[in-house]
């Protein structure tokens, strides 16, 4: 008596003989083909049960819808990344305010002239005493104080000329900026966002933006707080 191969008529190979990779793909034409060869030979003494062919449709439908869903975030996050691209695209040349420890004092322009270093801090509540400390970035010894005196909650600026205690310019380059605010009886550093030119912007090997700030290195594009 011969055997009818139910998979015959589906192009996938048995076991006997077959030279198949080991796992194949199952598509959903290939499912409703299965589907109908297994119902034209079923047992009739046997009949699959309404509920089993309902759940098996279920199923597929899930896989698939998941499929479907997979595609659209994967175009979805296309898009937002283009789109920033072409956003962080457009800060080159502009000066931007992020969180940072370090700031370029820079020369302005052909006389030599230097510009300075201006940032912002959050201060979480009022504080009886505030000030910002520039120091050498190389031997981390104080160049100026900036007194900033009582404050009250709320966003704070600063802004640091160039010239060091003894009212000298000093030179060109990079400092670190230190914020410290009397915050509830306690000396407390805080996170200043230092203004920063943007010089260039890159694509990291994750996808993420970088982007690329003068004398200071990269922050990520989600790190701007303000373009200025």
């Amino acid at each position: 008596m011969s055997t009818v191969n139910p998979y015959s008529n589906l192009g996938l190979a048995t076991l006997e003989g077959s030279s198949a990779p080991k796992k194949q793909a199952l598509g959903q034409e290939q499912f409703l083909k299965l589907m109908t060869t297994q119902l034209t030979h079923q047992d009739p003494t046997k009949p699959m049960q309404n509920g089993e062919f309902l759940s098996q449709m279920a199923q597929f439908g899930t896989v698939s819808g998941i499929q479907d869903l997979q595609q659209l975030f994967k175009d979805f996050s296309t898009s937002i990344s283009s789109n920033q691209a072409l956003q962080a695209a457009n800060l080159v040349g502009r000066y931007v305010s992020a969180p940072g420890n370090e700031g370029l004092l820079s020369i302005i322009n052909k006389n030599g002239d230097l510009g300075s270093i201006k940032g912002k801090v959050e201060l979480p509540s009022s504080t009886p005493g505030m000030t910002v400390k520039i120091l050498d970035a190389a031997t981390g010894n104080v160049v100026k104080t900036l007194d900033l005196g009582t404050r009250v909650a709320g966003p704070v600026t600063f802004k640091w000329d160039g010239k060091n205690e003894n009212g000298v310019l000093s030179s060109p380059g990079v400092y670190k900026v230190k914020v410290e605010a009397i915050i509830d009886g306690k000396n407390t550093v805080l996170q200043p966002e230092i203004e920063s030119l943007v010089e260039s912007v890159s694509i990291a090997g994750n996808g993420g933006l970088k982007v690329n700030l003068a004398g200071l290195g990269n922050v990520a594009f989600n790190q701007i707080k303000q373009i200025l």
